[in-house]
């Protein structure tokens, strides 16, 4: 039986493990400073894949959809330790410092990073917590957000444009976005925030341009790539409802036989 042990603590420590495979999605609203203690992470993203291995630091952006597969090593389970660098904490280091954005940064550079002595100690110092040897109070809290902040900045000057960007996302292609990305189990609420609307306009424009409400059309949209892959591709049925934003298989096959009429072994 796979054993897991997901551990979060006030957004600033998340730590992740586990003994077998296991498959995650999410919309990401913050940036987050992750360490790779063992094993190797998959992640599929907009702009691709991206796979994280064992003794590895990454940055990941904020406002963006991951799917992610997490594989444990030969001899170890899978653990990844990551700490979260929210808005409130990066304005206000912005303001104390006088740091500020002054470019774009590029939306294809992979941020990754070599794990020095400095980043290692730094992940090294929150085992305490995960392990839950020790309670974290709000102040220590920030100061070891701040740390990571003077970490990322030492080793690339130029993260201050990442880090310290508050604008908000740009209104995008609504269509185009969501024909990508209409897979991803996420709240209506994430895919108004990543295309650069407020709830209400993206409920708005999502109807002029599908005629019907998101909810329904995402359950649509899935339940049609459902249908070409298990008659064009010979898919399972068990092997592709999670991938295309289906929570149970029960569900799947009830909307598959209400929408089509059929049965998925009939089709």
């Amino acid at each position: 039986m796979e054993k897991t042990s997901e551990i979060i603590f006030d957004k600033l420590v998340y730590s992740c493990a586990f003994e077998s495979y296991k498959g995650h999605e999410e919309f990401i609203p913050d940036h987050f400073l992750g360490f790779q203690l063992s094993g190797e992470t998959h992640a599929f993203h907009e702009q691709g894949t991206t796979i994280i291995k064992e003794n590895t630091v990454v940055l990941v952006r904020k406002n963006q959809l991951i799917r992610t597969m997490k594989y444990p090593s030969k001899h170890e389970k899978y653990q990844f330790l990551s700490i979260t660098l929210d808005d409130e904490t990066l304005r206000q280091y912005s303001a104390e410092n006088k740091i500020i954005a002054d470019q774009s940064f590029p939306d294809h550079q992979r941020l990754f990073f070599e794990p020095d002595d400095f980043f290692k100690s730094y992940f090294m110092s929150l085992i305490p917590y995960v392990n839950k040897t020790k309670d974290i109070p709000p102040r220590l809290a920030a100061l070891k957000v701040k740390e990571a902040i003077e970490l990322l900045l030492q080793s690339n000057p130029d993260l201050k444009n990442l880090l310290f960007d508050f604008s908000e996302p740009h209104k995008i292609d609504l269509k185009e976005f969501m024909n990508k990305n209409f897979m991803f189990n996420v709240s209506i609420e994430a895919f108004a925030r990543l295309t650069g609307r407020s709830l209400s306009g993206f409920k708005r424009d999502f109807n002029k341009i599908f005629n019907m409400s998101p909810k329904q059309w995402l359950k649509e949209r899935r339940l049609k790539e459902a249908y070409y892959l298990i008659k064009n591709k010979e898919k399972r049925p068990s092997d592709i409802y999670l991938d295309l934003g289906f929570e149970n298989l029960s569900h799947f096959y009830y909307s598959f036989k209400q929408k089509f009429g059929v049965t998925t072994t009939e089709v």
